[in-house]
């Protein structure tokens, strides 16, 4: 019986980048100042929420805001949780 021929197959070399690399700047650690308002955000939410509970009735401005006071200590508290996204 005749023997076949074998066929070579080219090496495959992946096509060259088109993007230039680019180098990214190294980022040094997030400033006191960022930090301090990344954990006043969230204390501040936080207390607003226990104030609500234990004298929301006796504040005036707060009893105007009904629900609203949900609303807005929640939104301190997730302001401040998106800011440890950019804490180095």
């Amino acid at each position: 019986m005749p023997k076949s021929k074998v066929r070579k197959k080219t090496v495959y070399t992946p096509p060259p980048d088109r993007r230039t690399p680019v180098k990214a700047k190294a980022a040094g650690p997030s400033h006191p100042v960022y930090i301090a308002v990344m954990l006043g955000m969230m204390l501040i939410g936080l207390i607003w929420l226990v104030v609500n509970y234990i004298a929301g009735d006796k504040i005036s401005f707060m009893s105007t805001l009904g629900p609203w006071n949900f609303a807005i200590g929640f939104a301190f508290m997730i302001i401040g949780l998106l800011m440890t996204m950019r804490w180095r």
